[in-house]
Parts: structure tokens; C-alpha cells; sequence
């Protein structure tokens, strides 16, 4: 009896176990823990004109990463994506996002059901941020403001004023352009700076 029961105790504790690891995989919610791959880089301190300062060297420079290295770095993330998970002792990680085929290798200018131009390509959805602004500053295109949480950017484009975002399901990325009020931008104008980004991607 009492083996049987302790048998009983011991099937139990490791399908709770199981399960619960595998429900918090599942369930498991943005953290924050990744929000430093979206940090972006501030100018230097500016003194006052006149004021007598010794000169600030910073304790910690920041390193200058080449963008391709970051797109084929290890992914040091859970399966979802949206969280950092540290690697077990001897595992390899690998980049999952050029591990299997991506279907958007290169940028490519597509049209939804409505006709409004949105340019998809695959990817870390950090990489792929930090590459359409990259291509946004080649084209002399001025970002106004940058979300701190969202992919998205206030924009100068000549004249006029829009806001560019990108949302990811997985490792498939689609930048869509926005007019200030939230509606999508002159579809012409849209697909031509779309185009451009898409012609001066730098992957």
C-alpha cells in the first residue's frame, strides 16, 4: 500500500512538473528582459556655452556592432521570442531565423486586401527595426520620435509628416505608413518610400 501510494506521489510531482514548464512556455509574457536590443543611442553631453567642465569619458563605451553580426547572432530568447532565456550548461545556440528558410529573404512591396502598400521581410523583428532605420537615415529621411515599446517612428519625408511601423507575427516583420491621425498614408507615396527602403536595405 504504501508503495503503491508513494508511486502514485512520485507520477504526480513529474507530470506537475511537466506540465507546468510546459503551460509556461506557452503563457509566457514579455518580461522586459529583451527591451535592451531596442535601445538606442544618445548624443553626448552638451555644456553650456562658457561653462569650464573637465572633459566626460565614459566609463562603459558602447561597442559599434555591424548590424549582419546582430542578424545572425545567437538567439537568446524562448520560443515565443518575447523573453531572454539563458542556455542550459553545453548547449549550442543556434539563430533561429536563419536557421529555417525565412519566406522574405530580401524586402519585398506587397498590397493588402484594401490596396495600401506594406513591405514584408523576415527576420528578427529587432534587426529588421534597427535596419529600416539605418535605411531611413541613408535616404536622409528625419526621424522625428521613436517609441520607447513599439516598433514605430515619426517620420520627415520632404514636406510632409508620417509615422512608419512594424509589427511581427514570428520572424515574419510588414512596415505599413501612416498618416499622423493614424490612417494610412497616400498609397502612391507609400509604395514609393516603401520601394526605397526595400531598394536600400542593407542586408
Amino acid at each position: 500500500m504504501q508503495l503503491r501510494l508513494g508511486l502514485t506521489l512520485i507520477t504526480l510531482s513529474v507530470l506537475t512538473a511537466t506540465g507546468c514548464s510546459t503551460l509556461s512556455t506557452k503563457l509566457a509574457v514579455n518580461n522586459g528582459s529583451l527591451d535592451y536590443k531596442k535601445a538606442t543611442t544618445l548624443a553626448p553631453l552638451q555644456y553650456p556655452e562658457g561653462d569650464q567642465a573637465r572633459p566626460a569619458t565614459p566609463l562603459y563605451p558602447a561597442p559599434i556592432i555591424d548590424p549582419l553580426a546582430l542578424q545572425h547572432a545567437p538567439d537568446f530568447e524562448n520560443q515565443k521570442g518575447n523573453r531572454f532565456a539563458m542556455p542550459r550548461p553545453g548547449e549550442i545556440v543556434s539563430n533561429r531565423a536563419s536557421a529555417k528558410q525565412a519566406l522574405y529573404v530580401h524586402p519585398v512591396v506587397l498590397l493588402d486586401g484594401q490596396q495600401n502598400p506594406l513591405l514584408k521581410v523576415s527576420g528578427k523583428p529587432d534587426t529588421i527595426w534597427q535596419y529600416t532605420l539605418a535605411t531611413l537615415g541613408n535616404l536622409n529621411y528625419k526621424v522625428i520620435d521613436q517609441s520607447r515599446s513599439n516598433y514605430e517612428a515619426t517620420i520627415q519625408v520632404n514636406d510632409s509628416t508620417y509615422i512608419i511601423k512594424l509589427s511581427a507575427v514570428g520572424k515574419e516583420n510588414t512596415l505599413v505608413l501612416f498618416n499622423p491621425d493614424n490612417s494610412f498614408a497616400d498609397s502612391t507615396k507609400a509604395k514609393t518610400l516603401l520601394d526605397q527602403i526595400s531598394q536600400n536595405w542593407p542586408a
